[in-house]
């Protein structure tokens, strides 16, 4: 019969419906600028229409190299509402790194703050012929379009394109990696699908005052940006993190909820001891990036009312989250999936475990990416089908459930390093470190670090008749990988522990290591 169209709006349309109905409230906050949902709605159409007017639309993709600001912010949602598809860049990652990334996501366009102008143009003639735009958020620069110049003559109508549920979004690389980069692609549904299961978790609501600390282009201040703008509520960015400045600003400006790395609230706790900090109104607040330690969130809980809840994730999707109800009693434990999300734990056989004991964790469900950008290969590595024909993300982490059904991390299987909740690859450290004419053999391992919760350790096997320098070394390596990609130290031993197949047993060492420090430098 005949009927009302009944349809999900996907997030622009969203969005566009809060510039209308929540028109005089505050959208985003930074840096003494405020922008009520009328005027970040009306900008980010207007940047849309800009980057339509130089021929750069659906599906076109935008590499975003900036810092924390309000340019940013446009620069992700107006790319968004263009129908195009932004590519937030870590800005620590090496310049090689950097370009690869570019090249591998055929950006169309680039969109940079002015301090980031000097390291592109360096690496222009590493990008290809296709970046057709180099945008500044700034004045004209030679090679560069000024941000005014930009959207000159640009009005603030949305604009006129038609985004399909399955239109990518954004793609998120998942490493600055010294080989071929590894692009993990979101749609539009699935971004959607994502911030309404999220805002659920985590308690967003109309009125949420949101604090994000980390660089928006981490998976992490996604979290914050898309469940406070589904919800309508108001974005404050600081463009760096200071736990003063934090306490600061949830008690200036009241904020709700907050998304972060356990570092972070390790420095907030440690400023707390000192007392005077108004924190009443926080009601939630996000922990990922890296496991929140049993004596870290405990004292959490006891110096701020709300609690914290605990995110085990990956930006591919897979969610679990710990309740701060549920905390008590399961301190150590990752929770439970997402709303609409499932998990099982795979043993080395491909068959499901019993619970109790460890298996790598896969996960099926609506928040899943459709697959690596143009890495067919790489999907289905990361693909387990179950006896149904079904298929799940393969994580690559090892979990075990208890009788209960919350989830416990048992340990990486893909040996990622955690430091200061950005996610390090040993194989793009060990690519490098292998160059140097002194190194046999070489691993990386994270070893415990009070600072960044984990950092990178190179454990080498020198060439023979050869005594290296440990400092030259380290500072060799340091100089060809990322900022967040260098070792803290060398490890010198005679031989790599493998098993009979021959694969380094880094577990093995990362036991040996925990103890002895991250600056480890003597012979062993």
């Amino acid at each position: 019969m005949d009927g009302f169209e009944a349809r999900s709006p996907l997030l622009p349309e969203v969005f566009a419906l809060h510039g209308r109905w929540r028109r005089e409230r505050d959208a985003v906050v930074c840096g003494g600028q405020r922008e009520r949902w009328g005027e970040f709605t009306d900008r980010l159409s207007r940047f849309a229409n800009a980057l339509h007017g130089r021929g750069i639309g659906r599906h076109d993709r935008v590499a975003v190299l900036m810092g924390n600001g309000l340019p940013m912010v446009h620069a992700l949602f107006g790319t968004m509402n263009a129908g195009a598809v932004s590519v937030p860049l870590n800005l620590s990652v090496s310049d090689d790194a950097m370009a690869g990334m570019i090249r591998d996501a055929g950006a169309r366009a680039v969109v940079a703050t002015p301090d980031q102008c000097g390291r592109i143009d360096a690496m222009r003639d590493q990008l290809g012929d296709g970046v057709r735009l180099f945008l500044v958020a700034g004045p004209d620069a030679p090679g560069w379009t000024g941000w005014e110049t930009f959207l000159a003559g640009h009005r603030s109508d949305p604009p006129s394109v038609r985004i399909d549920d399955d239109d990518l979004l954004n793609i998120i690389y998942s490493s600055g990696t010294t080989g071929v980069p590894k692009g993990i692609a979101h749609t539009h549904r699935g971004r959607r699908d994502w911030a309404y299961d999220l805002s659920i978790a985590l308690r967003y609501h109309g009125g949420a005052r949101t604090l994000a600390t980390l660089g928006l282009y981490s998976n992490i201040s996604w979290v914050a940006m898309l469940c406070t703008f589904l919800a309508g509520g108001t974005l404050h960015v600081h463009r760096r993190f200071d736990a003063d400045e934090f306490l600061e600003t949830v008690a200036s400006e009241r904020i709700t909820h907050t998304a972060m790395v356990p570092i972070q609230y390790q420095r907030v706790v440690e400023s707390l001891r000192q007392g005077g900090r108004d924190v009443g109104s926080m009601q939630a607040m996000m922990s990922c990036g890296s496991p929140l330690h049993s004596e870290l969130r405990q004292e959490i809980f006891r110096r701020l009312p709300c609690g914290v809840i605990e995110l085990y994730g990956l930006t591919e999707g897979v969610i679990t989250t710990l309740d701060p109800e549920d905390a008590p009693g399961h301190w150590a434990s990752a929770g439970k999936p997402l709303l609409g999300t499932d998990i099982r734990l795979v043993g080395d056989d491909g068959r499901e475990v019993p619970a109790g004991e460890p298996g790598e964790i896969v996960s099926q469900g609506r928040i899943t990416m459709p697959g690596y950008y143009n890495r067919p290969e790489a999907t289905a590595e990361a693909t387990w089908t179950d006896g149904q024909g079904r298929r799940w993300l393969r994580t690559g982490d090892i979990g075990r459930l208890d009788e209960e059904g919350f989830l416990y991390i048992v340990d990486r299987k893909k040996d990622m390093i955690l430091s200061g909740g950005q996610n390090i690859y040993p194989a793009d450290i060990e690519a490098v470190a292998q160059q140097h004419p002194d190194v046999a053999e070489v691993a990386v391992i994270g070893v415990p670090s009070e600072r960044w919760g984990e950092t990178p350790l190179a454990v080498v096997v020198a060439r023979a008749d050869v005594v290296p320098d440990a400092a030259a070394l380290v500072g060799w390596i340091n100089g060809r990988v990322g900022k967040q990609q260098r070792v803290s130290g060398v490890a010198f031993r005679d031989s790599l522990p493998r098993n009979p197949n021959g694969k380094i047993l880094k577990r093995e060492l990362r036991v040996e290591y925990a103890s002895s420090g991250a600056g480890q430098r003597s012979k062993t």
